[in-house]
């Protein structure tokens, strides 16, 4: 289950990192740019990176800890966000031209997000009998992180948003996988990562479909499919 007790410097770089990824969700909820998106979301990655390695010092060095630090940090801090923002080069599309909640409205909900998040944690850890602090912070960042990316799918319509909050939820179970179970974050990590590829993979195949055929990347145009 949870980490072994740790020191209180890797305590305090563990709940730096983690709430640091929690923040760069809310620069993407609190903004309306594509860039601030993509550069919120490298951050997180990289933020998820650095709360891996810490976990490893803290479990003896564990190899297989910093192999899921490096991948973090390549993959979803570099290549991910390469490969979306060729598709924003090649889209010509700068921001969310088809709002359903203005960015100040979805700060407040995010904020919500947050709150509800840490009364479930509290109300888990008292009914599996889970103490510590660092499992009320795996599981209040983990479950917030995943609210405000399926806040930022229901209420952002552009296909490159919805990319970028799937894979925010993706970023969620990796933290709290990583904090609650750091015996067995190389299988979900890998796992993740398949899944990720398929849906960027997928999306691609979207966007490109929607801007030739419909001529937007706007997701609204898929209501012509239904009936």
């Amino acid at each position: 289950m949870p980490l072994h007790p740790l020191s209180p410097l890797a305590s305090a770089l563990l709940s730096l990192t983690a709430i640091a990824g929690l923040l760069c969700v809310f620069v993407m909820l609190g903004s309306r740019w594509l860039d601030k998106y993509l550069y919120a979301f490298a951050a997180e990655s990289w933020a998820i990176a650095a709360l891996a390695a810490v976990i490893a010092v803290s479990r003896n060095n564990d190899p297989e800890l910093y192999l899921i630090a490096a991948l973090t940090a390549l993959f979803r801090g570099l290549a991910l966000p390469y490969l979306i923002w060729r598709m924003i080069r090649r889209l010509a599309v700068t921001r969310e031209l088809h709002e359903i909640l203005r960015p100040a409205s979805g700060l407040v909900i995010g904020a919500a997000a947050v709150v509800f998040a840490l009364a479930v944690s509290y109300r888990l850890r008292d009914s599996l009998n889970l103490g510590g602090a660092v499992v009320i912070l795996a599981l209040t960042v983990m479950i917030a992180i995943q609210l405000i990316g399926f806040l930022m799918l229901a209420v952002r319509q552009e296909a490159v948003t919805q990319v970028i909050g799937l894979l925010v939820l993706e970023n969620g179970i990796l933290v709290g996988a990583l904090i609650l179970i750091p015996g067995m974050p190389l299988l979900i990590e890998l796992m993740l990562l398949f899944d990720v590829l398929i849906a960027v993979a997928c999306f691609g195949v979207l966007v490109r479909y929607l801007t030739i055929h419909i001529g937007t990347t706007s997701t609204l145009a898929l209501k012509r499919l239904v009936g």
